[in-house]
């Protein structure tokens, strides 16, 4: 049995200062599902990923990466007619940094229902995904929910983190359609503070909502009590994956029957040190760094 069954788009990442003056960049791969499945698997659960990436070199990069990492890769497809998709980053001093996105028609937003295997979901303890990858077109979304579907045929949980990226719409009203209906499948929702408007039918007292703050921290409402934990204090390198590591940390204690409490403070910790790394995954705790 596979502790967590997660699917969605890997890509590369391509880091820099202002493009347009900057004439050195950093490559580095990357994904929401990505980085959580690096960070439960580092903390030593079995996971799948299913996912496609085009037979390029980042493709191959990605799923090298994934497979070095313990991670099962055996459902990732890569396609020959598409290409990888690419995620480009600007940091300038003072303002907060911004992504443009490159990825119509990629070899991840190409994952289709028949990609999805339902027996080995069904086989799975839970199943993740993310609102990015409904994002990314209509094929995606049908395989989200016919992933989500087996899911719940299986009495499998379903763990959603809402991951709103207003780029990736084409309006929030369709944002809002869809990602709270994702919201509404899950029986564990990751939300931040500023995405809360979007999925508001699911904020209902029977699901584990956990909401995150960034640099405020997090809380959950458990049976009536609200748990909250401050973020892990550290030198902030780069602020991305913070919350795909929040959610591998969390999912972790979960996974263990460990208190919200102490759900709340291995995801604090697991995203404290991702930040202290310009890349999302690589600075990832081990099993043996958790306090």
């Amino acid at each position: 049995m596979t502790d967590v069954y997660t699917l969605g788009e890997a890509l590369g990442v391509v880091s820099s200062g202002r493009v347009r003056h900057e004439s050195e960049a950093r490559l580095d791969v990357c994904g929401p599902e990505f980085t959580t499945a690096i960070g439960l698997a580092r903390l030593g659960h079995s996971i799948s990923y299913l996912g496609k990436v085009g037979e390029d070199e980042l493709g191959t990069r990605i799923v090298t990466v994934l497979r070095g990492e313990g991670v099962d890769v055996s459902d990732v497809r890569m396609d020959p007619s598409a290409s990888t998709g690419l995620v480009l980053r600007e940091s300038r001093l003072g303002r907060p940094a911004r992504a443009v996105h490159y990825r119509t028609d990629s070899a991840g937003s190409r994952l289709a229902p028949g990609n999805v295997p339902i027996d080995r979901i069904a086989a799975s303890r839970l199943l993740h995904v993310s609102g990015v990858t409904v994002a990314l077109g209509w094929d995606a979304r049908d395989a989200v929910e016919t992933a989500i579907g087996a899911a719940r045929t299986a009495g499998v949980p379903v763990s959603v983190s809402v991951d709103y990226v207003s780029s990736l719409w084409g309006s929030v009203r369709e944002a809002e359609e869809m990602l709270g209906e994702l919201a509404c499948s899950s029986q564990v929702l990751f939300v931040g503070q500023d995405e809360l408007d979007l999925v508001k039918p699911a904020l209902l007292p029977e699901r584990e909502v956990i909401v995150t703050r960034g640099a405020k921290g997090a809380s959950v409402r458990s049976e009536g009590v609200r748990y909250d934990a401050p973020a892990f204090s550290v030198p902030v390198v780069d602020p991305f994956g913070a919350r795909e590591a929040f959610v591998a940390g969390y999912l972790s204690a979960l996974l263990e029957g460990l208190t919200p409490g102490e759900r709340l403070s291995r995801g604090a910790y697991v995203a404290g040190l991702a930040v202290t790394s310009p890349s999302d995954w690589q600075a990832l705790p081990s099993r043996t760094d958790l306090p």
